[in-house]
């Protein structure tokens, strides 16, 4: 039998989320900073670009098409990042999360054996995100998406502990895509936020899961970190030199950061085969999915052929097309 070709990273747009929450005290306010992150450029040409998109990321049946052109065969369906809203209030919050991990269980029910979807929790209110991952397990989702902060409080706040161990005790794969780079202005030319700010974001927020413990506490949480996790595969030796020469870069975790990496699952999408071939060597051709950020304009319309461009073997290329995930997702 032929494993499934597995796109894991894929997302669903939910109107009805955007409509909840259009109005409400707060939301302007993180739109207004969300438009300074990114600047009016990038703005005018991502409106454009998302719209036009839509109906891949609403129509089961159009995905469904457009899947078949690129020779997948399963998508793993998560929320455009969009809608975290970590700006909202504990019941405001509640009610994205149930609309989020719903709506997205009603998209994949419309071709259950090729899409499999993954909800919301509100990472600015660590006391609901267990309630908050139940839901969405309930609802027939296998897993949450998060991005890599929320105000005030980084991945390695102890008050998420009651989340990681619901996650690693459930098997619930956790996506960690970032949303929002807090290097802000700095970044706000040339679409820098997202080129330069999602592998930043990833960068910090697996550092802070390793340096503290969160991955010795936790062996087997399930956590996917979209974009190849960022910069921080290809740089991690500068993380091991640091854990060795300083005790204070050293306190928090039991092991050299660079062997956490085969802890972690990495998605594919990283734009360039000799970056890729250097995070299969570093975390481990078990440890990298395919993915592709279907449908944005920063995704890839043909992974399966950026991987095959990083000319593996035969098994390797086999497990990161799809094997893996195929383990991962429980569809071996």
């Amino acid at each position: 039998m032929t494993t499934p070709t597995i796109d894991v990273h894929a997302h669903v747009l939910l109107p009805e989320i955007e409509a909840l929450v259009a109005g409400l005290p707060g939301h302007a306010e993180a739109r207004e900073l969300d438009a300074r992150r990114n600047g009016h450029a990038a703005l005018a040409v991502s409106g454009p670009m998302v719209r036009e998109r839509v109906p891949k990321m609403t129509d089961a049946s159009v995905r469904i098409a457009a899947m078949d052109t690129q020779g997948v065969d399963v998508q793993l369906v998560s929320p455009s990042p969009s809608h975290y809203h970590y700006w909202a209030d504990e019941d405001t919050a509640e009610k994205i999360y149930r609309l989020a991990n719903e709506a997205t269980a009603a998209h994949c029910s419309a071709a259950p054996d090729r899409l499999h979807g993954l909800g919301l929790v509100p990472l600015q209110h660590p006391d609901l995100m267990v309630r908050a991952l139940g839901h969405a397990l309930d609802q027939g989702l296998i897993g949450v998406e998060i991005s890599s902060h929320a105000p005030g409080r980084e991945l390695s706040d102890p008050a998420y502990e009651p989340f990681w161990s619901r996650a690693e005790g459930t098997g619930a794969i956790v996506f960690l895509h970032p949303f929002g780079c807090t290097l802000d202005e700095r970044l706000d030319q040339w679409y820098l936020s997202n080129t330069v700010g999602q592998p930043a974001e990833n960068a910090v927020a697996l550092s802070h899961l390793i340096f503290s413990g969160v991955l010795d506490r936790h062996p087997g949480l399930k956590l996917v970190a979209a974009h190849g996790g960022g910069y921080l595969p290809t740089h991690i030796g500068r993380s091991d030199h640091a854990w060795s020469a300083r005790p204070d870069a050293g306190a928090g975790c039991a092991h050299l950061p660079s062997s956490y990496l085969k802890r972690i699952y990495f998605d594919s999408l990283v734009h360039d085969p000799r970056v890729l071939g250097s995070l299969i060597e570093v975390a481990g051709a078990d440890r990298v999915l395919l993915g592709s950020d279907f449908p944005f304009d920063m995704g890839s319309e043909d992974p399966v052929g950026a991987l095959r461009a990083v000319r593996l073997a035969e098994p390797d290329f086999d497990a990161v097309r799809g094997a893996n995930a195929a383990a991962l997702l429980r569809l071996a």
